[in-house]
């Protein structure tokens, strides 16, 4: 029988005893409390972190990509993180994939007994044309999740970096990895419901990875999403906005840069700092590998 006893993420809380009886201040002061010292947990392992992000970055520059894998909560927080970056950073969205065990469904309805498959994740890492250039991450709270842990197996066996995100020490997804970040968030309010300081956890390290690779990777220029995709009112005013903040210039300079880049904030700032065409832009840009900071 599998045992899960000697998990921190599966103990009792010692401050929640008695979580039946708490009124609702109490309960939400707890767990306020309590997620307090999961941004303690993911500091102490910030060097494992800035490793990740330094794969990632070289995966995304070789023409790689970053791939998710997980089950249940943690599989969903690596679909979401994931889906976020096409409108953020301007990335295909096959850039970076989240797979999560059980299918697209599974984000919607939970599907039994996926996470348990041994070969589920090696098939859908395959369908997805692996190959060395990608970093595959995996994500499982308890860190004993067989989908994870053969998914990655695969990716090493193939030449892929590897990472794995877990809530335990030396955990056995942890040692299928090539590089293990495993903060320790400790015993949950709710024993054994890792979607709430472990999950925390988990999405907290994700947008470090995600953010800090597209920043490697020519997205930000200052701490401006300078590929930010217009595809709502909203978005076209950020779009004008950041325009503005990077150069300077008016809304109404911030329109016509933006319209003859065809919408491409970063070929419109280099245009006002530079005083030139789309054209010229564009080819300081390639020069610069998409750094907006290296083309000026």
């Amino acid at each position: 029988m599998l045992d899960l006893t000697k998990l921190t993420t599966e103990t009792r809380n010692d401050k929640t005893m008695n979580l039946d009886q708490m009124t609702p201040a109490e309960l939400a002061a707890v767990m306020n409390e309590e997620d307090g010292n999961v941004v303690k947990a993911v500091k102490e392992v910030i060097p494992e972190i800035a490793t990740a992000i330094e794969w990632a970055t070289e995966s995304l520059n070789r023409g790689g990509r970053i791939i998710y894998m997980g089950a249940g909560t943690s599989g969903r927080l690596g679909v979401l993180d994931a889906v976020e970056c096409p409108p953020t950073f301007g990335v295909s969205p096959d850039l970076v994939v989240g797979l999560i065990a059980g299918g697209e469904g599974a984000f919607v309805k939970a599907v039994e007994g996926a996470e348990d498959s041994q070969t589920l994740g090696v098939q859908e890492l395959k369908d997805l044309a692996l190959n060395k250039n990608d970093i595959v991450i995996g994500l499982a709270a308890s860190g004993r999740t067989p989908y994870v842990i053969h998914g990655l197996a695969y990716a090493d066996s193939i030449g892929c970096k590897t990472v794995a995100i877990a809530c335990n020490r030396q955990s056995d997804v942890g040692k299928a990895a090539q590089l293990a970040i495993e903060p320790v968030t400790g015993p949950e309010v709710l024993t054994g419901s890792t979607r709430l300081k472990a999950g925390t956890a988990q999405k907290m390290i994700l947008n470090m990875i995600s953010t800090g690779s597209m920043v490697g990777f020519g997205k930000v220029y200052q701490n401006l999403m300078v590929d930010v995709q217009q595809t709502n009112e909203k978005l076209v005013v950020r779009a004008q906005n950041i325009t503005m903040t990077a150069t300077g210039c008016t809304r109404e300079e911030a329109k016509a840069a933006l319209s003859e880049a065809d919408g491409h904030v970063k070929t419109a700032i280099v245009m006002i700092l530079l005083s030139c065409g789309a054209k010229d832009a564009k080819t300081h840009l390639d020069a610069a590998g998409g750094h907006v900071r290296n083309a000026l």
